[in-house]
């Protein structure tokens, strides 16, 4: 059983200096600060007595964005410029409901156009973190094979789409095997085993409250169609059970998705493969996820308005203090202004981590268990792989990744 020694106080200490950093470089510290975080945490998971040891570097995830941003400046220049050729661009103030349309045309191909980018994205940023893992001294990798990710992704959630939501287990299962299958822990690969078909268990409440969502649409559209000749406290009753079952259904589902969430993890990770052997047994609790969301988003909120509180009765008095002397707002006071501005947003990102991202991770890493500790030593170690764009993709395009 895995236990994690991280404390609140310490990462606390250290986002906020990693955000006091970035503001003072102009952003270029992040990739830094990054690194200091992922160092942490991974170190702070203890299994058997021996915790992971993360050997990336800020410089090389700075280079990688570098590339990443050109790389994207290219692409994203081509893609206006074919819309261009046909007719179609931005429109600041649009005068006509032509160029309304056309401006909603833009923004959806320019996002259509992104999205292979931030799927690609996702994986080459698995693969820098697996590459720059090691336990025991042994490193993991992963292989080549973003591109051939990334049209799976398109066409298995394409087809979760279609089938409005029924398909999503094979689009889970698939995606997380082609991940899976092409992962090393030294010189030995994992294999996913399982069957897509095993995840519907975990659906289950998803399914639930799309029905509850079907019958309230159902009965909304039945009060709708018994309009003529029926009493108007009827259909109201109609309409309100209606609502009613939508709103229950939405929720349900909601929750229902954070349950398969936490319970696809365990199928696929029980289901993991390394040497022939089963080697993970996971057992986080859909519940605990929820009240870390739920208490952590509290916790959030009301540190957060409290220093709002005091930002706002800091400027309040500084303002009356320049009425007071009949002078007006000095520059001093915009500069004060912006600081405690941006001590807050600093603040916000810090909390995040420690209780929302960090619980979170303790929970996950608390409830798995290597059942075979000796196959560690059966493997051999592997080479030292390049660091490609180091995540690249992902910073420059925000889609996570950064744990």
């Amino acid at each position: 059983m895995a236990r994690y020694t991280g404390t609140g106080s310490a990462l606390f200490g250290l986002a906020l200096l990693n955000g006091l950093f970035t503001i003072l470089t102009l952003g270029i510290y992040r990739f830094w600060g990054k690194t200091r975080i992922r160092r942490y945490i991974w170190s702070s998971v203890d299994l058997g007595g021996n915790r992971p040891e993360y050997t990336g570097t800020g410089l090389e995830k700075f280079l990688g964005f570098l590339v990443a941003v050109v790389v994207l400046a290219i692409y994203l220049g081509l893609v206006q410029l074919i819309l261009f050729y046909f007719g179609m661009h931005f429109v600041l103030e649009p005068k006509s409901e032509a160029q309304a349309l056309m401006q909603i045309a833009v923004v959806y191909i320019s996002l259509f156009a992104i999205m292979p980018l931030m799927i690609f994205a996702r994986y080459r940023a698995r693969r820098y973190m697996m590459a720059r893992t090691r336990f025991m001294g042994i490193r993991f990798g992963m292989d080549k094979g973003a591109w051939g990710y990334v049209w799976r992704a398109i066409a298995h959630g394409a087809l979760t789409v279609v089938t409005l939501g029924i398909l999503l287990p094979r689009q889970t299962f698939w995606l997380e095997k082609y991940k899976t299958d092409r992962s090393w822990y030294g010189d030995q690969k994992f294999t996913q085993d399982g069957r897509w078909t095993g995840l519907y268990g975990a659906m289950r409440h998803v399914l639930i409250g799309l029905a509850l969502v079907v019958l309230g649409f159902v009965a909304m559209v039945v009060a709708g169609v018994m309009a003529q000749g029926s009493s108007g406290e009827d259909l109201s009753a109609i309409a309100m059970i209606g609502i009613v079952l939508t709103f229950i259904g939405l929720l349900w589902a909601a929750i229902g998705y954070l349950y398969y969430r936490v319970h696809a993890y365990r199928y696929l990770m029980d289901n993991t493969i390394l040497m022939g052997r089963r080697i993970f047994r996971a057992e986080p609790r859909t519940g605990r996820i929820i009240g870390i969301y739920i208490l952590g988003s509290i916790a959030i909120s009301l540190i957060i308005g409290i220093g709002m509180l005091l930002f706002g009765a800091i400027i309040a008095a500084m303002a009356a203090a320049s009425q007071a002397t009949g002078g007006a707002p000095g520059p001093a006071m915009f500069v004060l202004i912006a600081v405690l501005y941006l001590c807050v947003f600093i603040a916000a990102g810090a909390l995040g981590l420690v209780f929302l991202i960090q619980p979170i991770i303790a929970h996950f890493a608390e409830t798995l268990t290597l059942t075979d500790p000796s196959i560690i030593d059966e493997v051999q170690q592997r080479a030292y792989d390049p660091a490609a764009d180091a995540g690249g993709f992902a910073d420059a395009l925000d889609v996570g990744a950064a744990i």
